[in-house]
């Protein structure tokens, strides 16, 4: 906040050293294929010739590529052809510096059908893949990633397709730099009018005269952007995991109690109790379930009985697994991850068809129609050297998903679990900007860090400051639920719910998002006014006097309303 403080300060007297020296963060992504690309972003950053106006300046062959420089209507553009080799292409020298977060963008055009294109930056010997897209011919589109680099020196940028039979059309490129310090600030700018409010309280007499120096204490009673973990059924029965857990967040995913092998383990023979029970408990202290899940698309984590099965039989018995589940609890939950996994596998798909997964999600759409419908997928924010589960990719098969009519038009969301190793966090934040053009809401779903305890709390808090600051983020669910026999890849807290460092960073989080029963006071002005920024959530509200002895409690609510934040929310209030 007071990097925040200062930044408005500083603009405020000077604008033009405002625009000088901090540089906005374009969120803006484009999912559209285009008849012309749009500008650079950044006006290029520090690539030189970014729109291809100069022609051949900066821009070189790379590999056994020849490269030609042509122009349609105003658009110009550079073409990479006759590629024998994947990574035959054009390419432009850049300089990158150890400690800056740089994102990328370009816009693409094969020319003919469609390929997977990658843009890659080669430095001293290695090859960091910034970004890829899946390009088409006759219309350009955008690719947008980022990266960092352990050393600062020379590097090459380049574009690389295994379809050696395309050319590559290249044209708007853009790599900006930012610092750390300029990263965090574009979060808090982005908190500042996504997740909170600006309140203007009035306290006025019986009457409606105002009251100078009145007391105001504002209590955050419920936070408004859902956060939570994941749990397994040993949070039943154990009061001491239920205190830690319920006294911290508002929304849960069940680990495994809800699968396939966990509720029909033999054929024919269901049993919801262990789910049920759960999903009472949940309920009577206000936590919000996000179901998980109606079938997994991984062949190892099948009930055994179902591999027997196949034809007509198999689809039965997936159409009942699916209206058993789906019914069950219809209405109920905050989300259900319908297929698990069903970028990285075809299990469903194997046993019933190239279109196993849509007919899947249309049944789970016609028995719970109202409930968001989630694909929930790993590495799509971890790891750009996935290809199964790119954006490109994702973005593909929310446009197969989205053709779905039952009963009107299917709600779908963008699950990701993030998984993450490093955090590579200016492709995270460029893969979010991807997907956030579609305009549906996304999730993190499983949050986690696999790395030496040295610095995984410090990773676990970038990912959560960055999912947490992202416009199109609608909650955070880590995958770091307490187990006796052992967490997935990382813990909370230990085995007397005391916090481990990860579960310090969760509190830290808390105590700034509004966690804690958070607590605002302050004294109303002259003219019987209050004003503070608040993030969005259900709030208690006391105004006192001690003059006149007298007291008022009140309660309200602050929720994101599509405005710039640039009006504030007014109450009055009598005391």
């Amino acid at each position: 906040m007071k990097r925040l403080l200062l930044f408005f300060a500083l603009c405020s007297l000077s604008l033009s050293r405002c625009e000088s020296k901090f540089v906005p963060y374009d969120y803006s992504a484009t999912m559209e294929c285009l008849r012309q690309p749009l500008k650079p972003q950044y006006n290029g950053g520090i690539i030189v010739n970014p729109d291809l106006r100069d022609g051949p300046q900066a821009w070189t062959p790379f590999g056994n590529a020849k490269i030609d420089f042509r122009e349609i209507g105003n658009d110009k553009f550079v073409v990479a052809r006759d590629r024998k080799q994947a990574f035959d292409s054009v390419s432009q020298k850049v300089t990158l510096q150890k400690g800056l977060l740089y994102t990328f963008s370009a816009w693409l055009q094969v020319n003919k059908g469609k390929a997977p294109i990658k843009a890659v930056f080669k430095k001293n010997g290695e090859y960091k893949l910034a970004g890829s897209v899946i390009a088409e011919s006759n219309c350009w589109s955008m690719l947008k990633g980022g990266l960092t680099v352990d050393e600062s020196g020379p590097a090459e940028l380049y574009f690389e397709s295994e379809d050696t039979t395309v050319e590559i059309w290249v044209d708007s490129v853009s790599l900006q730099s930012f610092t750390q310090e300029e990263w965090n600030l574009h979060h808090e700018l982005s908190i500042q009018k996504e997740r909170k409010k600006t309140v203007r309280i009035r306290a006025v007499n019986s009457k409606g005269e105002p009251i100078p120096k009145a007391t105001v204490s504002i209590e955050q009673r419920k936070l408004g952007f859902p956060f939570g973990c994941e749990v397994e059924k040993n949070i039943l029965g154990n009061q001491a995991y239920q205190n830690w857990f319920t006294q911290r967040f508002t929304v849960t995913t069940f680990a495994n109690e809800m699968k396939w092998y966990s509720t029909e383990n033999i054929r024919g023979k269901e049993d919801y109790s262990t789910a049920d029970a759960m999903m009472k408990f949940f309920k009577k202290h206000g936590v919000a379930v996000r179901g998980h899940n109606i079938v997994w698309n991984d062949p190892n984590y099948q009930v055994k009985w179902l591999d027997s099965l196949s034809g007509r039989e198999f689809y039965n018995a997936v159409k009942r697994r699916v209206y058993s589940v789906a019914s069950r609890y219809r209405g109920q939950l905050a989300a259900w991850d319908v297929v698990n996994e069903n970028l990285h596998f075809s299990y469903f798909e194997k046993k019933m068809g190239p279109k196993a997964s849509y007919n899947i999600y249309k049944m789970a759409q016609a028995f719970d129609p109202t409930t968001t419908k989630f694909i929930n997928e790993y590495n799509t924010l971890e790891e750009p050297r996935d290809p199964d589960s790119s954006p490109a990719r994702y973005l593909q098969k929310l446009r197969e998903l989205r053709s779905i009519r039952v009963a009107g038009n299917i709600s779908l969301g963008i699950g990701l679990e993030s998984h993450f190793k490093t955090p590579n966090l200016p492709y995270m934040r460029s893969a979010l900007d991807t997907l956030a053009a579609t305009g549906l809401p996304i999730w993190l779903t499983e949050v986690d860090v696999e790395a030496p305890q040295n610095v995984q709390a410090k990773y676990f808090e970038q990912v959560l400051r960055e999912g947490h600051a992202h416009p199109q983020v609608k909650g955070i669910v880590t995958w770091s639920g307490y187990s006796p026999t052992g967490c997935y890849r990382m813990c909370l807290t230990d085995g007397n719910f005391k916090n481990l460092p990860t579960g310090d960073v969760v509190d830290k989080l808390l105590h700034e998002w509004g966690g804690f029963r958070r607590q605002t006071t302050g004294v109303t002005d002259a003219n019987g006014y209050f004003e503070a920024s608040l993030f969005h959530g259900d709030y208690d509200l006391k105004i006192g006097h001690s003059l006149s002895d007298s007291k008022a409690s009140h309660n309200f609510k602050l929720t994101y309303d599509g405005s710039s934040n640039t009006q504030p929310s007014s109450f009055v209030f009598r005391v």
